[in-house]
């Protein structure tokens, strides 16, 4: 029987993930509570990230492969999108989201990230 996702360095993704949820959750908390009218598209988009990122904490630690595989891909695709469209049009994007500047503002991590994700994924295939 094949080891899980979230055994051995899969441990470190779990915990990055954890880390980002944690991270990404409050401070889309603190942005809706004090300015949501500020900036919705982007406080909302920082929020859904939170929720991307506990999907795949968990995901991730429970060996949940498929759910872990949908939720990076999402991930991915969030931040090739948010990041794309923050750079085409900032003015879409008053306030920074997590993913804006493909997560410049958390050292291009939340780029790098579904790319490690999805590789450990892949090479964990079981059987």
């Amino acid at each position: 029987m094949s080891e899980g996702i979230g055994t051995g360095p899969g441990r470190a993704l779990v915990a990055v993930y954890g880390l980002f949820a944690l991270a990404a959750g409050a401070r889309a908390t603190v942005q809706i509570v004090r300015s949501f009218d500020e900036a919705p598209l982007a406080y909302a988009l920082s929020a859904f990230a939170a929720a991307v990122y506990v999907v795949l904490t968990v995901a991730l630690a429970v060996s949940a492969r498929r759910t872990a595989l949908a939720a990076c891909l999402i991930e991915l695709t969030g931040v090739l999108v948010v990041g794309t469209l923050s750079m085409l049009d900032p003015e879409a994007f008053p306030r920074a989201t997590v993913w804006s500047g493909y997560g410049s503002g958390y050292l291009f991590i939340p780029l790098i990230l579904p790319v490690v994700g999805l590789f450990w994924l892949l090479r964990r295939r079981p059987g």
